[in-house]
């Protein structure tokens, strides 16, 4: 048996949806909707956005915001990252007239 959607009517009267695998176990709930075709537009959305759905991993996102940034070229070594560039004050000359 593949996946399946279920379409039900809550205790509120609205429309809502689990998608169930193979094996009978709930691994979706959708949110209430109030028609049935809004619900089942919810479901043809499912099916057209996720396989192209990314995977946001709020742990890998804090593993890779914790990796030290490699230096920057020309910067001293030790130094902050924003000794890498160092600008020199310019001179200005005065305007004549």
């Amino acid at each position: 048996m593949a996946a399946k959607f279920e379409i039900f009517i809550d205790r509120k009267k609205q429309y809502r949806f689990h998608l169930k695998a193979s094996n009978g176990e709930t691994v979706a709930a959708s949110q209430a909707y109030d028609t049935k075709a809004a619900c089942l537009k919810g479901i043809k959305s499912i099916q057209k956005n996720a396989p192209t759905a990314a995977i946001i991993d709020p742990e890998e996102a804090a593993k890779k915001a914790a990796k030290p940034v490699p230096a920057k070229r020309g910067a001293k070594a030790g130094a902050p990252p924003s000794a890498a560039k160092e600008k020199k004050p310019r001179s200005r000359k005065p305007k004549t007239e």
